[in-house]
């Protein structure tokens, strides 16, 4: 179960950081392609990439294609996870796994 406040931001790393990693990575392949890009055009396809990928960490965008389970009300942040201590206590242990251990050689 996965919950997201309003104000949320989902994203592996910060958006400027991600622009300008992506944005290395689209010169690269322009440039590969025999293009010349200004800094002008670098500057404007820095706006882009940061634009999209800031649009993209929306909470409503990630549970538009299910990477949350839903937008919550901060303010029932404390039912969403009595409910999730409630779920995982109902929830049948399927197998009982018994794990190894790894013991390295003394020799």
């Amino acid at each position: 179960m996965i919950a997201a406040w309003p104000s949320a931001q989902i994203a592996v790393m910060g958006g400027s950081q991600a622009a300008k990693t992506l944005l290395q990575i689209q010169v690269s392949s322009l440039k590969a392609q025999g293009k010349l890009i200004t800094p002008e055009d670098e500057a404007e396809l820095l706006k882009t990439i940061t634009d999209r990928y800031t649009s993209q960490t929306s909470p409503y965008y990630a549970a538009s294609r299910l990477w949350v389970d839903a937008v919550i009300d901060p303010l029932d942040t404390r039912k969403w996870i009595s409910m999730g201590i409630e779920m995982a206590n109902n929830a049948p242990i399927e197998n009982n796994l018994m794990w190894g251990f790894y013991r390295l050689n003394d020799k």
